[in-house]
């Protein structure tokens, strides 16, 4: 993230906090959820379910956050709809 900075390049990252700590933008997985559903496919094999007979279980909840003090400093214009779409910008 620093080096992104220095160079003063745009940069997406995968977890919101990279965006709290000053990085542009983030797009990835809801990490609560990730670990609600860990827990519930780990008490599925603690009931007694074949690890090798569940399904591959993938995240469905994904999370953008935008920070518009990163996106000034580098004199970009973040449009309308993509802040509309943000689950958090941090102004």
């Amino acid at each position: 993230m620093a080096l992104a900075a220095r160079h003063r390049i745009p940069a997406t990252y995968e977890w919101r906090e990279f965006v709290t700590a000053g990085g542009l933008m983030s797009y990835g997985t809801d990490i609560p959820d990730m670990w609600r559903q860990v827990g519930v496919y780990a008490g599925q094999v603690l009931n007694g379910a074949k690890p090798a007979e569940l399904p591959v279980v993938q995240s469905t909840k994904f999370e953008l956050a935008i920070n518009l003090r990163t996106a000034k400093s580098l004199e970009l214009q973040i449009p309308d709809k993509l802040l509309a779409l943000a689950d958090e910008v941090i102004e």
